[in-house]
């Protein structure tokens, strides 16, 4: 199975000072991970820059230009856009570049010249609201990925999975009142943000949240993916698939609260790699979101992408 990666060496440049969890280091361990003797076959491509057109797919317009213009021309102290969100000179090129990765992986992917995609980037995007940065993340990847898909290659119906820690807000914002998008995410709650109830269900039941409390672990995650979440997808009959990759829900991360393993994030690819081949002719697209444990980030992503690689 021929799978693309896509980075970019800007999103190292997104300085956000030695005391925050969100930092280079993250993507070097992937990027050290994904250059084992295994990965050989995997086509190594950079990412291009998002335009303001492209990232206006999924924000407001007047939005994305005050984010830009907030990044600092120089400096190395990081400016605060919201208590846990920072930019610094590089951020605006990594931002871009992170977003385009996915623009770039869906153009890959619908024109036939991959069936699988891994973005490994830099800031992450599921918390990014349409007019709003948050928990890190500046713009919604996954989000601007997949409109860019329904504007440019007329893909109908796409789906979004996150198993991140968190709840994608951002993501659940961009979603909820188009019923031809749908979100699904398994996240730890009560926990930030704060949304992702069960309650939320979108305009047409297009959103899906399954909650889990501190110290879930992956027998009950696995049994919410076969009974629920892999039945609403079945149902939806999703023409592309996005996944909002995050692995802070593994039991090293020191800021998720649930006890995933390495062996779980590999069991849950290889179950959405069966939706996207009944339903996407085998087109999913994969994106880094979270993950603050160097170790257990490194591992999981490693599984996870060799899944991606493997599975027939």
């Amino acid at each position: 199975m021929s799978v693309l990666l896509l980075t970019h060496p800007a999103c190292l440049d997104h300085e956000t000072g030695s005391w925050h969890p969100e930092s280079p280091d993250r993507l070097r361990a992937v990027l050290k991970a994904l250059d084992a003797p295994e990965f050989a076959a995997l086509v190594r491509e950079e990412a291009p820059l998002a335009s303001d057109e492209t990232l206006s797919l999924a924000h407001d317009a007047a939005y994305v230009k005050s984010v830009l213009a907030a990044i600092p021309a120089t400096g190395a102290q990081a400016l605060h856009l919201d208590p846990d969100t920072v930019v610094s000179p590089g951020s605006g090129e990594a931002a871009r570049r992170a977003a385009g990765a996915v623009v770039a992986a869906v153009d890959a992917v619908m024109g036939g010249r991959f069936d699988r995609a891994f973005c490994a980037i830099r800031p992450p995007g599921h918390h990014a609201e349409p007019a709003r940065p948050m928990g890190f993340c500046l713009f919604n990847n996954v989000a601007v990925g997949a409109l860019h898909a329904r504007t440019v290659h007329k893909v109908n119906r796409i789906a979004v999975v996150d198993f991140d820690v968190h709840h994608g807000n951002g993501t659940q914002a961009i979603f909820e009142n188009d019923p031809d998008l749908f979100y699904g995410s398994i996240h730890q709650a009560p926990f930030y943000p704060g949304t992702g109830r069960i309650s939320e269900r979108g305009v047409a039941g297009n959103i899906m949240n399954i909650p889990f409390g501190a110290g879930s672990g992956g027998i009950m995650v696995r049994r919410a993916f076969i009974e629920r979440l892999i039945p609403a997808l079945d149902e939806f009959m999703p023409d592309l698939l996005l996944v909002s990759a995050g692995f802070d829900a593994h039991h090293r991360d020191p800021v998720g609260g649930m006890d995933l393993g390495t062996e779980d994030f590999a069991w849950m690819t290889k179950e959405l790699i069966e939706v996207a081949r009944r339903h996407c002719g085998g087109r999913i697209i994969s994106t880094l979101e979270g993950g603050y444990d160097l170790r257990a980030l490194a591992d999981a992503t490693a599984s996870h992408v060799h899944v991606l690689m493997t599975a027939p």
